[in-house]
């Protein structure tokens, strides 16, 4: 039963996150709160950073983590096969619909309309990101607007994209340096 669960949730996310792995962000926060046992809200920031930093794509590389640490080697299996099968099956469709239909004005404006709802997922799972990796929320239960934002993540992180827009550096140096600071220095 855990095993179908796992491709089930997985699936949805897979057939829903239109716009790439930081638009399965919004999936896998629900799916902390539905499965608390599986994931956790903390454990998802970790498991975007090594995602990021590893090859592959960031929603695979989470589902078969969650997979994994969930329901071992047939867990992550099913966790990966879950999210990855909705993208085969909806490819295929639109590859033979497409080339057929491709200059169809009703084609083009669900492309359109796709758009925002796109952005709009990315832009949640960004908002998502910043709060978690530069913000101390509890600051606002306790009315302390000042104390909001971390100080030493956020100069961290405006040094860290003027480093980028500057140096014509890969970005997996960024993420070997960042990974060796996290090592010693906890933000």
């Amino acid at each position: 039963m855990l095993y179908l669960q796992l491709f089930w949730e997985f699936f949805k996310t897979g057939l829903f996150s239109v716009g790439g792995g930081l638009a399965t962000l919004p999936f896998l926060y629900d799916m902390a709160k539905k499965h608390p046992d599986w994931i956790d809200a903390s454990s998802i920031m970790d498991m975007l950073a090594v995602s990021e930093s590893t090859p592959g794509p960031i929603g695979v590389n989470m589902s078969t983590y969650t997979g994994f640490k969930t329901g071992g080697v047939l867990g992550s299996l099913m966790a990966t096969m879950g999210l990855v099968i909705p993208s085969v099956i909806i490819v295929l469709i639109i590859a033979g619909i497409l080339t057929r239909f491709k200059e169809s004005k009703y084609v083009q404006a669900a492309f359109y309309g796709m758009r925002p709802a796109t952005m709009g997922l990315i832009a949640a799972a960004t908002i998502v990101v910043i709060k978690e990796a530069l913000m101390d929320t509890s600051a606002l239960a306790k009315g302390d607007l000042l104390g909001l934002f971390e100080p030493v993540s956020v100069i961290y992180c405006i040094i860290l994209i003027m480093l980028m827009s500057k140096l014509k550096v890969h970005p997996i140096v960024f993420v070997a340096v960042s990974a060796v600071i996290g090592c010693f220095v906890k933000f």
